[in-house]
């Protein structure tokens, strides 16, 4: 009989899942290679997440039994991208990821976690690792003495997260322009009729309500 409890069983409920406590999940690594278990380790933002996500983690899982996933907590990210990223939480990035059949646990990672620190912990029989990130050869070597091997896979879409997050952000400003000039034009030929000072005082003053009906007309 199949069991079907915890990660091996079909729920997606955290508790389930997600171990943040990285003592904790050292210790059941070690009991899942005593039941023989092929452990795989990947990580990742996981931002936006999209089919070449998908596709990555189920290739990933592919490799071995029981995938563990690092994802990168949001502290990490606003340091290594900028304080606009993540798009999305890292509580809900954890939840999409809780509810994917080829993941089996999910772990974060600080933003002072120490360099391979995960690795050497569950120290996998498989590390996965996307050529999107642009691994350096020489931290590729120091990865591969925590590990039984490592796989580069190829990124799994057309389009990264952060080519979705710019063009968000471009097609976001383009239509507000589109959105403001309009108004703004027809507001100063309306006040035209009054003197300088008396323009430049109406048309400061219409101003952050122009701007206002702009921004809602974007939601």
């Amino acid at each position: 009989m199949a069991i079907n409890t915890g990660i091996f069983g079909d729920s997606t409920e955290l508790q389930d899942r997600y171990i943040p406590d990285h003592k904790k999940l050292g210790e059941l690594v070690k009991h899942w290679k005593e039941l023989g278990l092929r452990i795989v380790l990947t990580s990742g933002t996981f931002d936006l997440f999209h089919v070449g996500h998908a596709e990555y983690l189920k290739k990933a899982k592919e490799q071995g039994d029981l995938l563990i996933v690092g994802v990168d907590s949001d502290a990490k990210v606003r340091a290594r991208k900028g304080p606009h990223r993540p798009v999305v939480n890292e509580e809900e990035r954890v939840l999409i990821l809780a509810h994917l059949r080829h993941v089996d646990v999910i772990t974060l990672k600080p933003a002072d976690e120490k360099p391979n620190a995960l690795i050497k912990l569950i120290r996998p029989d498989v590390l996965v690792l996307s050529k999107s990130t642009k691994h350096k050869k020489d931290d590729v070597t120091e990865k591969k003495k925590y590990c039984g091997k490592v796989v580069l896979l190829q990124p799994q879409a057309q389009t990264s997260t952060s080519a979705k997050v710019r063009l968000l952000h471009v097609s976001g400003a383009g239509r507000f322009a589109e959105e403001i000039t309009p108004k703004l034009s027809s507001l100063i030929e309306k006040k035209l009729v009054g003197n300088s000072k008396e323009l430049a005082e109406a048309i400061a003053a219409d101003i952050p309500r122009v701007i206002q009906e702009s921004l809602q007309g974007l939601k």
